[in-house]
C-alpha cells in the first residue's frame, strides 16, 4: 500500500522540491512529454510538479495520485475546467477508458510499492492502458550501501523561507533492512508560523532495488524484455558512479 502524504508534507512540497528536485528530472520528464502528440498519464501526479507544466504548454495530460491532501494543492494550480483531468486512485488498479502513448512514474513511485505483488500489478495495469508502442518511464535511486549499512542520524537536508520572513527545515533519518529491502524513512518538519514554531513527523517506508532486481522484475510483466535501464536523465549508460536507474519500457504489441 503506498502511503499517504499527510496535509503538513503536502503543505511545505513545492517549497522543498521544486528547489531540490527541479534541476535533476523536470527537463527530462518535459522533454518526454513535449515528444508525445497521444494521451499522457502521469502517475504519482502530487503537487503537480510536473504535470501543471505540462498541461500549461498544451500536453494532453492527465493525472492521478493516492493522496487527497497533495491533489488539493494541484486542484488549486490549475482551471476548474482542467479539474476532469485528475484523480485520485492507486497505480495497482486504476482504472481509465482510454488508453495512453506515454505514462510517467517520476521521483521514487514505484519505491512507495512494497510488495512484489504489487510491484507486478502495477506494472502490468501500466502495460494495460498503454496503446501499442506506448512508453513507460519510471526511477528509483541507485542505492548507497554506505547509507544501507549505517542509515541517516537526523540530518538536516533542506532549510528555506515557504513565505517572506518564515522559514522551514526538514531533517532527515533512515533506517535499512537489508534482508527486507526497505528503508524507513522519519522526515521532520519544523516551520515558523507567528504564534511559534510547529512541527510534524511523517513515517515512509521504501523499497530499493538493485539492477539486476528490476530487470527481472519487468521481466515479469507484460513488459517482458522490453525495455533498457540508463543511470541518469542525460541518458547515459549504468556506471559504477550512476545515481539513479531510469527505466524506459515498451509495449510493442
Amino acid at each position: 500500500m503506498i502511503q499517504k502524504y499527510p496535509n503538513s508534507f503536502a503543505r511545505f512540497y513545492d517549497t522543498i522540491y521544486h528547489q531540490m528536485r527541479d534541476s535533476t528530472d523536470h527537463d527530462y520528464f518535459q522533454g518526454q512529454i513535449r515528444k508525445t502528440s497521444g494521451k499522457i498519464l502521469e502517475v504519482g501526479a502530487g503537487t503537480g510538479r510536473m504535470f501543471s507544466v505540462a498541461l500549461d504548454n498544451g500536453a494532453d495530460i492527465y493525472g492521478l495520485d493516492i493522496s487527497e491532501s497533495m491533489l488539493e494543492v494541484l486542484y488549486k494550480k490549475i482551471p476548474a475546467t482542467q479539474h476532469f483531468r485528475i484523480s485520485q486512485q492507486n497505480i495497482t488498479d486504476f482504472t481509465f477508458d482510454f488508453r495512453f502513448d506515454l505514462i510517467i512514474a517520476p521521483f521514487r513511485v514505484i519505491m512507495h510499492l512494497i510488495d512484489k505483488e504489487d510491484q507486478i500489478r502495477a506494472l502490468n495495469n501500466v502495460y494495460n492502458h498503454l496503446n501499442k508502442n506506448g512508453i513507460f518511464i519510471f526511477d528509483t535511486f541507485v542505492p548507497d550501501l554506505n547509507q544501507l549499512i549505517n542509515g541517516l542520524k537526523n540530518q538536516k537536508d533542506f532549510e528555506g523561507e515557504y513565505k517572506p520572513g518564515f522559514k522551514i527545515r526538514r531533517y532527515v533519518s533512515t533506517t535499512p533492512s537489508l534482508i527486507n529491502q526497505t528503508i524507513t524513512v522519519n522526515f521532520h518538519l519544523e516551520w515558523e508560523e507567528k504564534e511559534g514554531l510547529k512541527h510534524d513527523d511523517w513515517i515512509l517506508p521504501m523499497r530499493f532495488f538493485f539492477r539486476y532486481e528490476l530487470e527481472h522484475l519487468v521481466e515479469r510483466s507484460g513488459f517482458e524484455s522490453n525495455y533498457d535501464i540508463t543511470g541518469d536523465y542525460r541518458g547515459n549508460k549504468l556506471s559504477n558512479d550512476s545515481k539513479e536507474f531510469i527505466v524506459t519500457c515498451r509495449k510493442i504489441r
